[in-house]
């Protein structure tokens, strides 16, 4: 049996980070850093179980502005007018915190924790944010492995036209109101017909509303990515064995993002999953999983 400690709080790089630890504390660490406006418990209990059992203390957490972590000040709206300056005019957005920040919140986490080393497993803004680790701390970094994410690179295509809308729009206003956007959301991100995961989307959306929402926080998140710009020519250095998986069928971060990833960082294997959108859904589990398990288990032999 695999122990599991119940979510707790910590302090790190001058904020509160909510965690919640699944695994032995002598087995490999792994963190599992989520996306752009994503709870911790997007990494859904039976896939931290599943890692666990695999041999790895699965450690997941709220990143800032996010659920339990803390909620910062500042920022307003994104507007589409920014989006064009900086997709035709390259104007940077502002922005009140940037990925980096991030990237040191994880590595505040690992410090407080006690782990001089992980391996980290991000997806989508995570993934963003596991690169900017592996690039500013290379040495905490066991191996990297980065789920429907990208460099930065303004190259990529853009998300479809559906995809960026549901960014875009305004916060739901009622508890009604987001649960059935939050099961409209994922029928988007996920690109196809999932029936077993939107039998489980209300219940879903009720943990994540009880847990508390922050619309304004994820406006500063979305800026945080922007305002970030491109790793491509920095992901040209990185040392540590990356993993780099990606749905052939994203409507948000397209395939390009992820092949762009896996093409920028020397060595790095690139598994496409045929029919994955941007969501995670339970009957892609056992190849994630077991790419995940490879990849990490292989990463710690060499390097012992």
């Amino acid at each position: 049996m695999n122990a599991h400690q119940p979510p707790q709080t910590l302090r790190a790089n001058g904020i509160d980070i909510c965690y919640e630890i699944f695994g032995n504390d002598n087995a490999e660490p792994l963190l599992l850093i989520m996306g752009l406006g994503a709870q911790m418990i997007h990494w859904d209990d039976v896939f931290c179980e599943q890692l666990a059992a695999r041999g790895f203390r699965v450690i997941r957490f709220d990143n800032r502005d996010i659920g339990k972590s803390s909620h910062l000040a500042g920022g307003k709206r994104l507007t589409p007018l920014e989006l064009l300056k900086l997709r035709f005019l390259r104007i940077p957005v502002a922005a009140t915190y940037k990925l980096i920040d991030m990237a040191k919140d994880t590595v505040g986490l690992m410090d407080t924790l006690g782990i001089k080393s992980a391996h980290l497993v991000g997806a989508s803004m995570g993934g963003m944010i596991a690169q900017e680790v592996t690039l500013s701390f290379p040495q905490r970094v066991r191996s990297l492995t980065s789920i429907m994410s990208t460099t930065g690179n303004p190259r990529v295509p853009p998300p479809t036209r559906e995809a960026a809308a549901m960014l875009m729009a305004p916060p739901p206003r009622s508890k009604e109101e987001f649960i059935t956007r939050y099961g409209q959301t994922w029928k988007v991100l996920r690109a196809g017909s999932f029936p077993e995961e939107e039998a489980l989307d209300p219940g879903r959306a009720e943990r994540v509303f009880s847990r508390g929402l922050n619309p304004a926080g994820v406006g500063r998140q979305l800026r945080a990515v922007l305002a970030s710009g491109s790793r491509k020519q920095r992901l040209h250095g990185v040392k540590t064995p990356t993993l780099v998986i990606h749905g052939t069928v994203d409507p948000l971060v397209r395939p390009e993002g992820g092949k762009d990833t896996a093409e920028s960082i020397p060595g790095a294997k690139l598994l496409m999953i045929e029919g994955m959108g941007h969501a995670l859904p339970m009957r892609f589990w056992p190849e994630i999983i077991g790419a995940i398990d490879m990849h990490a288990h292989g990463a710690a032999v060499q390097a012992a």
